[in-house]
């Protein structure tokens, strides 16, 4: 599962670049933005818990 939210993480900074700087593209900002969310919120949760599933 860490595997998942690191990659979730590398795609979301990929995508935040992308959106900063193609205006064209302005939506992967907010895609990015969202993904980075998701994968902060299943981290923090993930390290809160203390649970290892």
């Amino acid at each position: 599962m860490n595997i998942l939210v690191a990659i979730i993480a590398v795609i979301a900074i990929i995508l935040l670049f992308t959106g900063g700087f193609v205006s064209s593209l302005n939506f992967l900002l907010w895609v990015g933005i969202v993904l980075l969310v998701i994968a902060a919120i299943i981290f923090l949760l993930r390290f809160l818990s203390g649970r290892r599933v």
